[in-house]
């Protein structure tokens, strides 16, 4: 592993009023941020300009651009509710405002939603990073009927099944990060 710890992105990718995104994502972040070698970078897209699918400007003037925060990434995980058997609107348009950000990064995925944990979405979004040249891990974090799996204070209820899923996750994102970084620095990915 490099000395230099990589940079993790992680999306919160639903805007709605009364969303469960940042309960999952501020999850997540914490278990991110136990392990050493990251950085965890959290990007609420509530907070980027409607232009992006955000809600209306509510960036703080110290938030970099949603396009800066992409590159500056090493890795990125896609935290997403399963609207209509896909992902939100506005996460589609962030993805689709910045390009060439996105090349040669792996990407994962922490869903949830009703029966389906959010699955569905998913599957949409992989073929989506596919085109922008990521590598999506197989391992995802799912949450089957989201709100009944955490409890008030923002802890998963059945902490084991999930917290292995996220060691997975992030090993597989680690292990590509590193990779994926070493090859850009020697030589620029032409996609």
């Amino acid at each position: 592993m490099s000395e230099s710890p990589y940079r993790l992105a992680v999306i919160v990718g639903s805007v709605r009023d009364g969303r469960f995104g940042p309960v999952v994502a501020n999850w997540f972040c914490r278990r991110a941020s136990q392990r050493g070698g990251l950085v965890v970078d959290l990007v609420d897209l509530a907070h980027v300009p409607a232009a992006l699918g955000g809600a209306p400007a509510t960036a703080t003037p110290d938030e970099a651009p949603f396009a800066e925060r992409i590159a500056a990434a090493d890795a990125v995980v896609v935290v997403t509710p399963e609207y209509n058997h896909s992902y939100p609107g506005p996460l589609k348009a962030a993805i689709d405002s910045v390009g060439a950000q996105w090349h040669a990064k792996p990407v994962g995925f922490v869903s949830y939603g009703g029966i389906s944990g959010g699955l569905r979405a998913v599957e949409h979004l992989r073929v989506v990073f596919a085109e922008l040249h990521t590598v999506t891990v197989r391992e995802t974090v799912s949450f089957a009927g989201a709100h009944a799996c955490f409890d008030a204070a923002g802890e998963p209820v059945d902490a084991g099944p999930v917290n292995r899923a996220a060691t997975v996750m992030l090993d597989q994102l680690g292990w590509w990060a590193e990779a994926l970084r070493a090859a850009r620095a020697a030589r620029p990915y032409g996609g």
